[in-house]
């Protein structure tokens, strides 16, 4: 046998081994996603206040919202974001903030927390209808709200809906501000309306739980929050985003993230636009979205406002919590 040939053969073999491998590898994953992991770990409260439940009747979502309502004043309504392990904890510094000054609620959005979970579609105009819903049945007044990351783009899709229910929005590193060609995967996805086809794939039965399972252990829940902070992970964070992510039917919301369903196309010109309201945004860097278009649409709308809170990665209330509430009081003020 020729010199090359046995080179062809060497390849050959290393490839079918490294294929091999691979199959093994990803048969050893799901049978290990299946069999050994927890699924319905003790999941403990996101905040230490009262945990209470409402009926959103558009949707028929049976929602969980954590509340403190003992002092008077404009109710605040807290909205998280949407990625694979999200919760009211995301928001907890805010509501701790708050809590002995005016009414503080922390809405958990449906597919996360103590939220219905049902394997049910999932999207923007249903999240939106939940917040629209919550705040007329529960605060039952015009609220300040402050949404988080893709939250925001929710609750900005429920102002123009319900407009009567909201006295200010306070975005903190919101999603839409991105030029296309900057775009990270699953946003992009939304834009070239490929994120059906996406979704199809992630949400296959056979592999979709062992998917989210890779999405969601420790090591990779810290990795991706190490990207949203300058300083330490927040431990409390990390260990409740892991108990939250390993609840039964806690893939099913995060897979519509991840596949991009659940952005808006062209939210800047179809809602960020049309807001009326005062709206404030607290900004600086993020690893996840950026801002570009953010100042071009300020100089454009004096309704809107800008608090830009250095060095932060895309959680500043969780290092930056003073200068945040600064900003906050400056704006309601």
């Amino acid at each position: 046998m020729s010199k090359k040939a046995d080179k062809t053969t060497l390849l050959s073999g290393l490839g079918g081994l490294l294929a091999l491998s691979t199959i093994g590898s990803v048969g050893s994953w799901l049978a290990y996603s299946r069999l050994l992991i927890d699924h319905a770990m003790p999941l403990p409260a996101a905040i230490d206040a009262p945990r209470k439940q409402f009926l959103a009747r558009r949707r028929n979502r049976l929602l969980n919202y954590y509340v403190d309502d003992h002092a008077s004043g404009r109710p605040l309504v807290l909205i998280h974001s949407i990625n694979a392990a999200a919760s009211a904890y995301e928001m907890r510094p805010i509501f701790e903030q708050y809590r002995s000054t005016r009414p503080v609620y922390a809405l958990e959005l449906p597919g996360f927390g103590f939220s219905e979970r049902n394997n049910t579609p999932y999207s923007a105009s249903m999240y939106a209808d939940c917040i629209a819903d919550f705040l007329d049945e529960v605060p039952g007044e015009a609220a300040d709200v402050v949404a988080l990351s893709l939250g925001s783009e929710f609750a900005a899709r429920a102002v123009l809906a319900h407009p009567e229910q909201f006295h200010s929005l306070t975005m903190i590193s919101p999603s839409g501000f991105t030029p296309r060609e900057k775009k990270v995967s699953s946003q992009r996805a939304g834009d070239s309306g490929s994120s059906d086809t996406a979704y199809s794939i992630l949400a296959n039965p056979i592999w979709s739980q062992a998917f989210y399972d890779l999405l969601t252990t420790r090591v990779s829940i810290r990795y991706f929050l190490r990207k949203s902070f300058v300083g330490l992970v927040d431990p409390g964070l990390a260990d409740y985003g892991y108990l939250t992510a390993h609840q039964p039917g806690a893939r099913y919301a995060p897979l519509y993230f991840v596949s991009g369903k659940l952005f808006t196309r062209d939210v800047l010109s179809a809602i960020y636009q049309k807001l009326e309201l005062p709206v404030l945004v607290i900004y600086d860097k993020d690893n996840f979205v950026r801002f570009d278009a953010l100042p071009g649409l300020v100089t454009t709308r004096p309704n809107w406002q800008l608090a830009r809170i250095t060095p932060t990665m895309g959680l500043p209330h969780f290092e930056k919590m003073p200068q945040v509430a600064a900003a906050l009081d400056r704006f309601w003020g």
